[in-house]
Parts: structure tokens; C-alpha cells; sequence
């Protein structure tokens, strides 16, 4: 077995990152059956929703630039020792304070997003860096296995136990990257200090960070939000609600690699504007329906629209940025996540103050044009082919 080998590095990492945001998403499949035994009020519900995205965004930065010191191997094997306590800590959860508490540690799950996105490009030719970071941003599938299958079990045993069973996954995946993972990977020792000077003096640094946070803000924002929406505002059962939150997450991860194959193949800038333009129609569509056949498919247009937006940004880092991926690649994946953090708590307050959560999706649909016009700033300045 060759530890070292492209494929199976690939294929380590990416059910390792499944497992790290299964952790990261438990909370909220579960929220239906866990407000019916903790006493949560509206605004503390889209607090819990919204915690984990904290650290799990602001990790991304140290754990991309620890990744090219000391490896993707250690740097997983450590997040999956530490997921264990607030896990367990999670299933013995009675207070609202208990609740947060667990979740914002559990954004270690999270955060090990940003291993993968430096590490796995140092296996493959730059050619096929877009296919092999969209193959592995398919571990996002993680969130959709939580949306899937943790209502259904939780009907059957209870939440308590549920969560307690993610204790088994999470210690045998740190058993395998303990003995699996590559202890040889290159390692790139660039002075995080100096790497930043130079990122933060580059506009296109800043393009992709606003791009991302809209793209994967609305990947995780949707995931977070749409279990407890659906049941709250459409009167579905939970475990239905968690089937169709499973299916937005499920179609999102799966299209993110064609978004890496389309970003190899052709411009990938001039692709994202078409997809921000498609995921602007979906936002105006949840903004002007109440219908749930009408908001289905503005979900699943802003679905497609977010899997193939985060694998063309995703081709674009490591494009822009060969020497200083690990850093850039934290920090564009950490606004990522921290454009998941702000939309359930918006949707929250928009709705008490106006009754309606329409306005919320509307912003969407406002900071997609924002994106759209740096887009074609960003075409005029950067004549240089992206294929």
C-alpha cells in the first residue's frame, strides 16, 4: 500500500473530512428533537444554529498554513482527537449554554476543510488540481449523511445517543490517519508573517474570499437553517425535513468536482459569473414565494449554483497562489465559513422584525450582484488564462 500515491491520499482525506463535517453539522438535524427537551427561544436557536461556523472558519487559517508545516496526517489526527470531548459533552447537553459550548468546539470538524485544499494539490499536476480539491470538497457530503441519517435514528434511539454513536466514527478515522496517513508529505516552511504581507497586498485575494463566502456561506447557511425552517414555517415532520435539507447539501457536494472539472477545462471566472448570475435568480425566487414548490426549486437552483461555485474557486486558489496555497487557501475557506455564520442569524432577526424572511433571501440575491460586478473588474485587470 503507498501511502504516498495521489489516489489514495485523496480518497484518505476526503472520507476523513466527511466524518470532520459530519461532527461539525449534528446539531442542527437535530435541533426539532433537541428544543423538545431544552427550553430554546428564537434568537438563541439561531445562535446554536450558527456557533460551530465560528471556529470552524477561523481554524481554517492556522490549520492551512499548520498543514504545510507538519502535514495533513497530524493535523487531522489531532482535530479528531479533540472532536471527541465536545461531542460527548454535546450528548449530555441540558442548557442552552451547554449547547453552545459543544457546538463551538465542534467547529474543529470544520475547520480540517482547509487540510485537504493544501495538502492534495501537492500530489497532482496543476492540470488536475481543480478535479482532485473538487473530488475532495465532496467530503462536505458529511453534512448531508448528518441531515440524512440522524432524525431517522434519533426517532428510533434518541438524540442523546445518536450524537454519542458519532464518538465511534470519529475515534476509528483518527486510528486510520494515525496509521495511514502520509508522514512523508512535502512540507513548506514559508514564514506565515511573510506569506501574509504578500496575500493581503493582492486584490484577488479578496475577490475569491467574497466569492467563497457566498458560495460555501450558502452551502452551509442552507444546511444549518432549513432542518428547523421547513418544520417551523412549511409544518413538515422532522425527519422529512432532514431529507430534503440531506438532498440541497447531497446536490451541492456532488456537482463541486464538475465545478473543478469546468474550472480545468475553461475560464473559470467567466463560468462563475454565469453560475452567480443563475444562484441571483434562485435568491429573488425564495424572496418572492411562500409556495414550498416554489421554494424547493429556488433551494435546489442556489444548490447546483453553490457546488459548482466552490469547485471554480477552488480552481482559482492554488491557480493564483501557488506559493502561498496553505494561507490562502485558510483564508478564503474560512470567509467560506463565516458566510455560513451571518444568514440564519439574519433570517432570525428579519423575520421578527418584518414577519416574513423574505428580505433575507433578497440579500442574497444583492451580494451576488456585488460578487458579479468584482468579476468583471477582476477579467479586465487579469487578462491570463485560468485553464
Amino acid at each position: 500500500m503507498n501511502k504516498a500515491s495521489g489516489g489514495f491520499q485523496l480518497t484518505l482525506q476526503s472520507l476523513s473530512l466527511v466524518v470532520g463535517f459530519m461532527a461539525w453539522s449534528i446539531i442542527a438535524p437535530l435541533m426539532p428533537f433537541i428544543s423538545q427537551d431544552v427550553n430554546i427561544s428564537g434568537n438563541q436557536l439561531s445562535i446554536i444554529l450558527a456557533i460551530p461556523v465560528i471556529l470552524g472558519s477561523i481554524l481554517r487559517v492556522p490549520f492551512g498554513y499548520l498543514t504545510n508545516v507538519i502535514g495533513a496526517k497530524w493535523v487531522f489526527f489531532c482535530s479528531f482527537i479533540i472532536l471527541l470531548f465536545p461531542i460527548y459533552f454535546l450528548s449530555q447537553a441540558q442548557t442552552t449554554g451547554m449547547l453552545m459550548t459543544s457546538g463551538f468546539f465542534l467547529g474543529v470538524g470544520g475547520a480540517v476543510f482547509s487540510v485537504g485544499v493544501t495538502s492534495i494539490p501537492k500530489y497532482f499536476p496543476k492540470e488536475r488540481v481543480g478535479l482532485a480539491n473538487g473530488i475532495y470538497g465532496m467530503g462536505n457530503i458529511g453534512t448531508a449523511i448528518s441531515s440524512f441519517l440522524a432524525p431517522p435514528i434519533a426517532s428510533i434511539i434518541g438524540w442523546q445517543t445518536t450524537v454519542r454513536s458519532y464518538l465511534v466514527v470519529i475515534a476509528l478515522f483518527a486510528v486510520l490517519m494515525f496509521l495511514f496517513g502520509d508522514a512523508k508529505e512535502k512540507k513548506v516552511k514559508v514564514p506565515l508573517i511573510e506569506q501574509s504581507k504578500r496575500l493581503f497586498k493582492d486584490l484577488k485575494l479578496y475577490y475569491l474570499s467574497l466569492w467563497y463566502f457566498i458560495t460555501f456561506g450558502a452551502f452551509v447557511a442552507f444546511g444549518l437553517f432549513l432542518p428547523n425552517y421547513l418544520v417551523q414555517d412549511f409544518g413538515i415532520s422532522e425527519v422529512d425535513a432532514g431529507l430534503r435539507s440531506g438532498v440541497f447539501i447531497a446536490l451541492a457536494t456532488f456537482l463541486r468536482p464538475l465545478g473543478g472539472i469546468l474550472g480545468d477545462k475553461f475560464n473559470a471566472v467567466i463560468l462563475l459569473m454565469i453560475d452567480f448570475s443563475l444562484m441571483i435568480v434562485g435568491a429573488i425566487i425564495l424572496g418572492i414565494s411562500n409556495h414550498i414548490l416554489l421554494f424547493t426549486i429556488g433551494c435546489l437552483l442556489i444548490s447546483i449554483c453553490a457546488g459548482l461555485g466552490n469547485g471554480l474557486i477552488f480552481k482559482l486558489v492554488p491557480f493564483y497562489f501557488s506559493n502561498e496555497a496553505g494561507s490562502a487557501n485558510g483564508i478564503v475557506s474560512m470567509m467560506g465559513g463565516l458566510g455560513g455564520f451571518f444568514p440564519p442569524i439574519v433570517i432570525s432577526y428579519v423575520t421578527m422584525m418584518t414577519g416574513t424572511s423574505h428580505l433575507a433571501f433578497i440579500l442574497l440575491a444583492i451580494f451576488g450582484t456585488i460578487a458579479l460586478l468584482t468579476m468583471m473588474h477582476m477579467l479586465k485587470r487579469n487578462k491570463v488564462s485560468t485553464v
